[in-house]
């Protein structure tokens, strides 16, 4: 039990890691839904991958789509006229040709359920170092490089990046899980600070706290482990902004 519970929030915390970085810069940008977007394009081509080659090649071919979605969303990004409006057109026609894809495999359903939010409880430990490596890897490449570097090149590595990231995510966890560890830790930092350094280190610390909540609350009630650290995270993002900003009406007031 406790090694099952250990591999699952070890990789929660990785992902919370790097995800914590991109959630900070995604929410500056005000482009909230980039990642819903990439990670669906993503899941399309991990459908695709199923359906035409049976399983085989998922991650070049995830790895593709994700790029396609990156690079769509980096070339319109200086477009600041409905911007999130395009974005959340490229995650409907992400969501809708992976649908229609998966209907065609008998296993489509299963398939869409791992794809939207998986039970990370069954990561294995190959895959934990697998993707720890990759992850501490671009988090280099992000801190050394990427940082160093200004304009249009900047856009284009942050997000190639940032697809790939999303699609070792959200192969492994689910679009909607990444996507609540990228926002939610991320979006309840911005009510206390402007520090890009205080805004990181308290949405991993926050996000521990969370990933081991709702990691043994779903163990012991047997419930499905992506969705409750979804709830959990979504939950904890609605009650702090709710509070935060009936805390600042009653000042403002005051």
């Amino acid at each position: 039990m406790i090694d099952i519970l250990l591999t699952s929030f070890i990789f929660a915390t990785v992902l919370l890691g790097i995800h914590s970085y991109y959630g900070i810069h995604i929410i500056r940008r005000g482009i909230i839904f980039t990642d819903l977007a990439i990670g669906q394009m993503a899941a399309l081509g991990t459908a695709i991958a199923f359906l035409i080659f049976d399983g085989s090649f998922i991650y070049p071919v995830s790895l593709s789509f994700a790029l396609i979605g990156a690079f769509l969303i980096a070339l319109t990004s200086k477009k600041r006229i409905n911007h999130e409006a395009f974005i959340g057109l490229i995650y409907a026609i992400g969501i809708s040709l992976s649908i229609i894809v998966l209907s065609k495999n008998p296993h489509g359903t299963e398939e869409v359920q791992k794809l939207t939010a998986s039970d990370i409880l069954f990561i294995t430990k190959g895959e934990l170092i697998k993707v720890s490596v990759l992850y501490a890897t671009i988090g280099l490449f992000l801190f050394f490089v990427v940082e160093k570097v200004e304009g249009t090149i900047k856009e284009v590595l942050f997000f190639t990046s940032f697809a790939i990231t999303v699609t070792s995510s959200v192969n492994l966890a689910g679009v909607l899980v990444v996507f609540s560890i990228l926002v939610a830790p991320a979006y309840i930092m911005s009510f206390f600070t402007h520090s890009f350094s205080i805004k990181l280190i308290g949405a991993w610390i926050l996000g521990i706290l969370i990933n081991i909540i709702a990691i043994l609350f779903s163990y012991y009630l047997d419930l499905p482990t992506g969705y409750t650290i979804v709830a959990f995270y979504a939950f904890s993002g609605i009650i702090v902004s709710l509070i935060c900003k009936c805390f600042k009406s009653e000042t403002s007031n005051g």
